[in-house]
């Protein structure tokens, strides 16, 4: 069988494998036993995004989970932190989050949180696996009283609410700033606009209508050209996009261009070190964060640790050695001060606090990184080889790094998300870094794809 896992959760086309109602079924079976760890009776927080699919997984889940005696906490449409917080919150023995992040509506994927609100490590995740594939647990079939229970908690969305909002100081509000919110048509589009409104910004709203069909289309943190002309033609300090499980936020200035995850965690880094509130001097980002961000970081004696792609994975460098401010040019953010994994909206009330007590627009802010020129292609692929056992590949990214010569990055993986391969050239030359990423993609595609 192979892996379900990627650096997300599963994910796939909803109603096919391993997306399918049978697989959810078994998941849900699998984290009931695998945090079945004492005495009493044990629950989970099932919350999810705004898809057409999610009815059919919820019920899949709910179903496995208390086939093994364990109940059931539905939340319903709320973002991924939410459900993160929640689970801690309500004291549950795990989460977990039903949602495709940035993709597509026809997609959906499933991850799990452990009870202190943080994603599962690999190994769990691979126990989880074991249980699926050798049918260890198809004999534990509770009776009678020791079936689980499903129940709605009918104040999750309000309880969030509450929670997002100490991040910001009570002697603080943002009367005064006008702001605009991309919500993805996701799962943030009701509590989003409301967090906001109650600290005393004004806000205009756009992708707040989901459908259960139109999450990311053409809106949200993927694409903000939408938010970039309502905040030009209303004149907002600030635009602010989430994705689809309002777990990564992307910004957009007063003068309506994007500001991107690198720059606002530059911004981040160089107040909380100016406030000696920056942990160790260390801001960790990955190996798809902007030179540029390295640069920044190292002139004002910051130090910047790569880990792989994955808001994961990050997160795992920053428990496991002390760090408080970590995040992707994605706009994953993660505020370990305030949430266990990445937050859309506490990312927006940190940016809205800063300009507040700054008294600085975004776009001057956004002005403390310079971005070295960066191509990014993300090229199809059928299959998943190794890729440094294509030695056409390898051949091709060794005779352009030297064409680089030391002024250039290049950076081959796979997408843990999606069938594809990601192309990453920097350079100091755009149409040399945009000819480099090409051919490689094109070696890609001819090999795999």
């Amino acid at each position: 069988m192979r892996k379900l896992f990627g650096t997300d959760g599963v994910r796939g086309i909803a109603n096919l494998d391993p997306m399918t109602s049978e697989m959810a079924l078994k998941l849900g079976r699998a984290v009931a036993h695998v945090f079945k760890r004492r005495q009493g009776r044990h629950r989970i927080v099932i919350g999810k995004d705004t898809r057409l699919s999610g009815y059919m997984l919820e019920s899949a889940l709910t179903s496995g989970i208390c086939s093994m005696g364990v109940d059931v906490l539905l939340v319903g449409p709320l973002p991924t932190p939410a459900v993160a917080f929640l689970t801690r919150s309500l004291r549950a023995d795990a989460g977990v989050m039903i949602s495709a992040s940035h993709n597509p509506y026809q997609d959906n994927g499933i991850k799990f949180f452990s009870s202190d609100g943080f994603k599962l490590p690999d190994e769990l995740e691979r126990r989880i696996e074991e249980l699926i594939v050798s049918n260890e647990i198809e004999h534990v079939r509770p009776t009678a009283d020791a079936i689980g229970k499903a129940f709605r908690i009918n104040d999750a969305e309000g309880r969030y609410i509450e929670f997002v909002k100490r991040a910001l100081p009570r002697e603080m509000d943002f009367q005064g700033f006008k702001v605009v919110l991309d919500c993805a048509h996701g799962a943030a589009y009701s509590v989003f606009p409301k967090v906001i409104r109650e600290l005393g910004a004004e806000v205009q709203v756009i992708g707040d209508a989901p459908n259960g069909m139109n999450i990311n289309d053409g809106c949200g943190a993927v694409y903000p050209q939408r938010l970039q002309e309502a905040v030009r033609a209303s004149g907002a300090n600030i635009g602010i996009a989430l994705d689809g499980d309002a777990d990564r936020s992307v910004f957009v200035c007063e003068r309506g261009d994007v500001v991107d995850g690198d720059h606002a965690l530059a911004a981040f880094a160089l107040d909380l070190k100016k406030r000696g509130w920056l942990k160790h001097d260390t801001v960790v980002g990955t190996v798809m964060s902007n030179f540029g961000l390295e640069l920044a970081m190292k002139q004002a004696g910051i130090h910047l640790l790569r880990t792989p792609v994955g808001d994961r994975y990050i997160l795992e460098r920053m428990v496991a050695e002390g760090y408080n401010l970590g995040g992707e040019q994605s706009g994953h953010l993660i505020f370990l001060d305030y949430n266990t994994t990445g937050d859309g909206v506490i990312s927006a009330i940190q940016m809205l606090k800063l300009m507040k007590r700054t008294g600085r627009p975004l776009s001057e802010l956004a002005q403390c990184m310079e971005a070295v020129p960066q191509v990014l292609l993300g090229v199809p692929v059928t299959r998943k080889p190794q890729l440094d056992s294509i030695p056409e590949l390898q051949r091709a990214i060794q005779a352009n790094e030297q064409r680089l010569n030391g002024r250039g990055r290049i950076l081959v993986r796979y997408s843990g998300t999606e069938p594809l391969v990601r192309v990453m050239v920097e350079g100091s030359d755009h149409a040399t870094i945009q000819q480099v990423a090409q051919e490689l993609a094109h070696v890609v595609k001819t090999a795999i794809g």
